[in-house]
C-alpha cells in the first residue's frame, strides 16, 4: 500500500467525475481502483468527519485538512500501543494494552488481528495489516492501513464496549465511563455526557409509569394488599387520571444532570488519588473509584431521591409541585427527613455496581473470546443484551437495599407509619411477608429494563451524531 498512499496524497486522483471536490462515489470507486474497499457508511463518515462547509463533500483543501488530522490521531494510538517503545506493536503488547482495560485476550487471538482484518461486513474482503509476516506492525503499516478507516481497530475493541452512559435503567449506580486523553484534549468527554443524559430522560421519561407502580408495590404491597401490576395501573388512573402515571418523573429527569457532572468529576479526582499510571483504570481500580463517585454524587444529590419517591405517592392535590412538597417535608418532619433511607441506598451502590460491571465485563470477554477474530465489534443486539443482563443482574442483587430505601423514605406519607431503621424493617418484612416482601415492585422493575435500554442506546446515538460525535 505504500503506492496507494501515494496515491493518496494527490486528491485528484481519486476524482472519478472531475469537479474538484470528492463525494462517497468519488472515494468509493477511487479507493476500490487502489485495491482499498470501504462500506458506504466508512466512506460517510470520512466525509462527514471532514465536510467543513457542509456541503456534503470535501474539497481538496478539505480532504488533505483530514488525512493530515486522521495521521496524528493514528500516531497518538500507535504511540500508546507501543508499550516497548521500539516503534513496532506486537501481539504481547495488544494483550497487555487489552488486559489493562479489561479486555482479555490470548496472544494467538491478538496475532490473528494483527495478520488479517476484515474490512467492512463480515463477508467482505480482507486485508492484512502485517504485510511482511513478521508478525509485528511498525509504523508504516499502521498508517496505511488505517489512513482511510474512520475508526481505528484494535482501540476501538475497547471504545466499541463502553456501556455505562448509555444504558439508563433508573438506577444511576453504574461505574462511569472512561475517557481516553484524546477525548478529553478534543472535548468529546462532555459531548458523550450530554448525550448520556438526553438518553437518559427520554428513557426514564418513556418507562415513569413503570417506576411508579415500582415505587408503589415497594410501599403498599403486601400479603394482605397483593398488588398485581394491571390493578397497580388501574387505580393509579382511576385516581389521578392518565397523566398521574407520570407522578415523580420531573425530579427524577431533573437529577441525572448534577449526578452525572459530579460523579465525573469525583471519579477524576478519585483516578488522581489511586495514581495509577495507565491511561484507563484496570477493573478493580475502576469499581473502586466509580463506588466512591457514586457515593459521593448520591450524597450530594439524595434529598432529591427522597422527593422523587414523595412525589411519586402523593394524592392528587396533595402538593402543588416539587418545591411545595420539599416545603412540607421540611416543615413537618425536619432537615434529616432528606436523608432518610441513605444508609441502604449506600449499602446497595457496591452491589450494584460491582455486580453489573462484572457480568457486563464476563459477558464481554466471553463474546471476543469466541467470536471476535477479525472484528472488534459486537454489534448492537449484543451490546444491548449485555447492557440488559448486565444491569438485570445488579439490580437483583441490590433490589432488597432498594426496597427498604424507598419504605425509609417514605415514612411519613404513610399514616401511622412507625419510625424504623434499616435493621428493624428488614427483620419486621422477614418476619411479616417472609424473603419474597424484600422483592415487592420487581416484576414492574425488571418489565422497564429492556425498552429503558433500547430507548436510551437509541437516543444517545442520535444525540451522538447531532453533537458531532463520530458512531462507532
Amino acid at each position: 500500500m505504500p503506492g496507494a498512499r501515494r496515491s493518496l496524497a494527490s486528491p485528484v486522483k481519486l476524482d472519478v467525475n472531475r469537479d474538484g471536490a470528492l463525494c462517497i462515489h468519488d472515494l468509493a470507486v477511487g479507493l476500490g481502483r487502489l485495491g482499498l474497499h470501504r462500506t458506504e457508511l466508512d466512506l460517510l463518515k470520512i466525509v462527514k468527519a471532514g465536510d467543513k462547509d457542509l456541503d456534503g463533500q470535501l474539497d481538496f483543501e478539505e480532504f488533505v485538512h483530514y488525512l493530515q488530522d486522521h495521521e496524528k490521531k493514528l500516531r497518538l494510538v500507535f504511540k500508546s500501543l507501543d508499550k516497548k517503545n521500539d516503534g513496532r506493536i506486537d501481539a504481547q503488547e495488544i494483550v497487555q494494552s487489552l488486559r489493562d482495560l479489561g479486555v482479555k485476550i490470548s496472544e494467538q487471538q491478538a496475532e490473528k488481528i494483527l495478520k488479517r482484518i476484515r474490512t467492512g461486513h463480515f463477508w467482505g474482503p480482507v486485508t492484512y495489516m502485517d504485510k511482511n509476516g513478521t508478525m509485528t506492525i511498525d509504523w508504516n503499516e499502521w498508517r496505511d492501513y488505517h489512513l482511510l478507516h474512520p475508526v481505528e481497530n484494535i482501540p476501538e475493541i475497547i471504545l466499541y464496549w463502553k456501556h455505562s452512559t448509555i444504558f439508563d435503567v433508573g438506577e444511576n449506580l453504574t461505574v462511569p465511563d472512561e475517557f481516553t486523553v484524546e477525548e478529553r484534549q478534543t472535548g468529546m468527554w462532555w459531548r458523550h455526557l450530554v448525550a448520556g443524559g438526553g438518553a437518559g430522560a427520554v428513557s426514564r421519561t418513556c418507562t415513569a409509569p413503570l417506576d411508579r407502580l415500582k415505587v408503589l408495590m415497594q410501599v403498599h404491597a403486601s400479603r394482605s394488599n397483593n398488588m398485581c401490576i394491571v390493578g397497580g395501573f388501574t387505580q393509579m388512573i382511576r385516581e389521578g387520571g392518565p397523566r398521574s402515571l407520570w407522578r415523580g418523573n420531573g425530579i427524577n429527569v431533573l437529577k441525572i444532570a448534577p449526578e452525572s457532572a459530579i460523579k465525573f468529576m469525583a471519579y477524576e479526582q478519585i483516578k488522581r488519588f489511586i495514581g495509577t499510571d495507565q491511561e484507563m483504570l484496570r477493573i478493580h481500580e475502576r469499581l473502586l473509584a466509580g463506588s466512591l463517585a457514586g457515593a459521593i454524587a448520591q450524597s450530594s444529590i439524595y434529598p432529591m431521591e427522597v422527593l422523587k419517591t414523595r412525589m411519586a405517592l402523593r394524592k392528587t392535590g396533595q402538593y402543588s409541585g416539587m418545591l411545595d412538597c420539599a416545603k412540607n417535608i421540611l416543615s413537618k418532619e425536619g432537615m434529616a427527613a432528606f436523608y432518610k433511607g441513605y444508609i441502604p441506598n449506600m449499602l446497595g451502590i457496591i452491589p450494584y455496581a460491582g455486580i453489573d460491571l462484572a457480568v457486563y465485563e464476563t459477558l464481554k470477554n466471553a463474546w471476543l473470546q469466541r467470536y471476535a477474530v477479525n472484528s472488534a465489534d459486537p454489534g448492537v443486539f449484543v451490546l444491548l443484551a449485555c447492557g440488559t443482563i448486565s444491569s438485570t443482574c445488579g439490580q437483583l442483587a441490590s433490589y432488597p437495599l432498594a426496597l427498604v430505601r424507598t419504605r425509609m423514605q417514605a415514612q411519613a406519607s404513610v399514616e401511622g407509619a412507625p419510625e424504623v431503621t434499616m435493621r428493624g424493617l428488614f427483620k419486621h418484612i422477614l418476619k411479616t411477608e417472609g424473603a419474597f416482601g424484600l422483592y415487592r415492585g420487581l416484576a414492574p422493575n425488571f418489565m422497564k429494563v429492556i425498552p429503558a435500554v433500547s430507548i436510551s442506546y437509541v437516543v444517545y446515538e442520535n444525540l451522538k451524531m447531532t453533537l458531532g460525535v463520530q458512531s462507532r
